[in-house]
């Protein structure tokens, strides 16, 4: 069953340090057939007090892709770029 990664990340520091993030991420996606469905664009919030940053929706193959991609070495020697650069709420949810 397919899964996604979903992200709410607004910028709060270095706007360098979080396109050099942005530079190195989708390499890291690829091993775990990880892939774009949404990076930033126009948001409509049409319902609740949502205020939401950029949306980002990464689609994986399935949970086991997602949480492997997610704890990666790979990942996590990037990471830091992205938590010490915005505030993000991230999730990983099991589609159908």
């Amino acid at each position: 069953m397919t899964a996604y990664v979903i992200a709410d990340v607004q910028l709060t520091g270095n706007a360098e340090e979080l396109a050099e993030y942005r530079s190195k991420v989708v390499a890291t996606l690829q091993p775990y057939g990880g892939r774009y469905l949404a990076r930033g664009g126009e948001v409509d919030v049409v319902e609740g007090a949502w205020e939401p940053g950029q949306i980002v929706l990464v689609e994986f193959p399935d949970l086991a892709a997602a949480r492997a991609w997610n704890e990666s070495a790979e990942y996590q020697a990037i990471a830091p770029l992205r938590i010490r650069n915005t505030d993000s709420r991230r999730l990983i949810v099991q589609g159908l």
